[in-house]
């Protein structure tokens, strides 16, 4: 549930270690009773970020506030946080019920009351019977739930998780990730939520801030990120995606020989100009044969079929593009000449940068 108001606010936060700037000077807004998720590649600073929360490390400058009172120079257990980390670091010689139970026991609870407690929050996750097992007898998502039910008995304010599912297998993360999205919407807990799993974000969250070097790139919801990205960065860090290059022209764009419409919306590029677009592979279609009045005739150069999905490599007006044909079953494997269709409207531009135009050759 999201009320919409901010809960936690970073106001120009910046963080460096040496001559490396980690943080440069962010400024977001976790609104209250949302999961909000900052998802970036490795070295971007989203886990320095929340370190800075949790107050494990202290701004350089700016400042972190929670219902708008300052967290600066305030002790990790002073703070209305709690983290749930990569590693879960769970105390191998305690039982699931005493690793729940230790938050408790420092804040002297009668022993009843944590006993209600622990019994009430190992329900709310699932972990009913294995009150006296020990970790090393509990599978990866009994881990991590053990983890999870450790964070929420104390009754943070706000909820840290720092990539929490990495060390689980593919299949159990989609269950664990499914069981963290119920279970926050039922506490109603504000949770800040750090990955590098651009699907896990995308399924996850309420918001998503998109880092690199240490800079927010753009803060949205899932499919404001997905359908609407700011930059090719974005584009191509969030889900696959298509960048090519194009000239700009009076009405349109020209790939080589093929001419496309101009799409509606997006940053103006004047004619003449050149310019990157971005095409997501499910917004391609392609069939068999080939057209050669509309110019759209590509040439398959590879498959690979994916169960739900056949993705194609088609090399088109010298450039070449990912295309998944969703559903296959049923239908021919394409091969040789295909004819290749573009709905504009899922078409974003931006005019080419020298950044720009080096991120397409190098990568995000």
């Amino acid at each position: 549930m999201t009320t919409g108001t901010a809960h936690v606010r970073l106001e120009g936060v910046v963080k460096r270690f040496g001559p490396v700037v980690a943080v440069a000077g962010v400024s977001l807004d976790i609104a209250r009773g949302s999961i909000t998720t900052i998802l970036g590649p490795s070295g971007c600073g989203k886990t320095t970020i929340l370190r800075l929360i949790a107050g494990f490390l202290e701004p350089d400058a700016g400042d972190i506030l929670v219902d708008g009172v300052s967290q600066r120079g305030l002790p990790p257990y002073l703070r209305k946080t709690s983290t749930v980390f990569q590693e879960y670091a769970l105390f191998p010689h305690m039982t699931v019920f005493n690793n729940v139970a230790y938050g408790l026991r420092l804040r002297r609870l009668l022993r009843a009351a944590i006993a209600e407690k622990v019994r009430h929050t190992l329900a709310l996750l699932r972990l009913d019977g294995l009150e006296g097992r020990f970790p090393r007898e509990l599978s990866g998502g009994q881990q991590q739930r053990v983890a999870l039910a450790r964070s929420l008995i104390v009754e943070p304010d706000v909820l840290l998780m720092d990539e929490p599912l990495s060390n689980l297998d593919a299949k159990l993360r989609v269950s664990v990730r499914t069981e963290i999205r119920e279970i926050q919407q039922r506490v109603g807990i504000t949770t800040l939520y750090v990955t590098h799993d651009q699907e896990e974000a995308l399924a996850i969250s309420d918001t998503i801030a998109v880092m690199r070097s240490g800079t927010v790139m753009q803060v949205g919801s899932s499919r404001d990120i997905y359908e609407r990205p700011a930059d090719p960065f974005v584009a191509a860090f969030v889900g696959q995606v298509n960048l090519l290059r194009a000239r700009v022209e009076t009405g349109g764009l020209r790939l080589g020989p093929l001419w496309l419409p101009l799409p509606p919306g997006g940053p103006p590029v004047d004619p003449g100009r050149e310019a990157i677009l971005a095409l997501r592979p499910e917004a391609i279609r392609i069939g068999a044969g080939a057209d050669a009045r509309a110019g759209l005739t590509g040439q398959v150069v590879s498959r690979t079929y994916l169960g739900t999905t056949v993705r194609y490599r088609i090399e088109l007006a010298g450039q070449t593009l990912t295309v998944d044909d969703h559903d296959p079953a049923g239908k021919p494997l394409l091969d040789g000449s295909v004819v290749v269709s573009f709905d504009p409207t899922r078409i974003r531009l931006w005019p080419a940068s020298p950044e720009m135009l080096r991120q397409l050759v190098e990568g995000p």
